[in-house]
């Protein structure tokens, strides 16, 4: 048997700071579920940002104190046998992803997640520009694509995060509040994830750009060699 070898605490540990990461800015977009899925997030051997495709739309400025909250829940069943202190087996039998966000710009995107609507029929009156529309008595549930974005540092160091959730749609909103205080007249509103047929997934996940690239091998990621080489 070989002998254990001896080591210490600080030649164990192992604490990069480098790879801790702060969603400096960031935007959520939103588009109809019949809009085309992301490929992909970045492209080239510089990891530049790639274009959205037709019909993503950003929220706007969102309230800072929750910024985007990506939530996810997991119920599990559990089997008890006799004789064993702890359960034997364990299944996932329901899993919820969900984002949660307060737009804090009034307009057409951030009214129809808010109220549920389809507005693009709306016409604003042509010599007002008044804008009305009605709750309808049952409201149908509309169904998104919501791509949430963030970016951590600058230039070469720039590192971007993505999510998407590929069918998405509207389960709560929160109460709205008409006030001369300093919060804005905000729209409150919560988006679950729900399984896609185009994407087959309920939640995607993207990590790229120039920051991230350098720092593959650190964060336990073995890099594909180059095509062709």
């Amino acid at each position: 048997m070989t002998a254990p070898t001896t080591t210490t605490y600080d030649q164990l540990k192992k604490k990069q700071s480098d790879l801790i990461r702060k969603a400096l800015e960031g935007s959520i977009f939103i588009a109809d579920h019949s809009a085309d899925l992301p490929a992909a997030l970045t492209s080239g051997a510089d990891g530049k940002l790639l274009a959205l495709p037709p019909g993503y739309e950003d929220v706007g400025w969102v309230d800072k104190g929750d910024g985007a909250t990506w939530s996810r829940s997991v119920d599990t069943s559990e089997v008890d046998s006799w004789g064993a202190v702890e359960p034997t087996r364990t299944d996932i039998t329901k899993q919820t992803d969900g984002l949660k966000f307060t737009a804090q710009e009034t307009k057409r995107k951030t009214l129809e997640l808010y109220e549920g609507l389809n507005l693009s029929g709306v016409t604003p009156d042509a010599t007002t520009g008044e804008v009305r529309f009605d709750r309808p008595a049952r409201p149908s549930t509309r169904y998104f694509r919501a791509f949430g974005l963030f970016v951590d540092g600058v230039g070469a160091d720039a590192i971007y995060v993505a999510k998407l959730a590929p069918k998405a749609t509207v389960t709560d909103t929160g109460e709205q509040k008409w006030s001369d205080g300093d919060d804005p007249v905000g729209y409150d509103v919560t988006l679950t994830a729900k399984y896609d047929d185009d994407a087959k997934t309920a939640m995607r996940f993207f990590f790229g750009g120039p920051g991230w690239k350098a720092l593959l091998a650190d964060m336990g990621f073995t890099a594909a060699p180059p095509a062709g080489g």
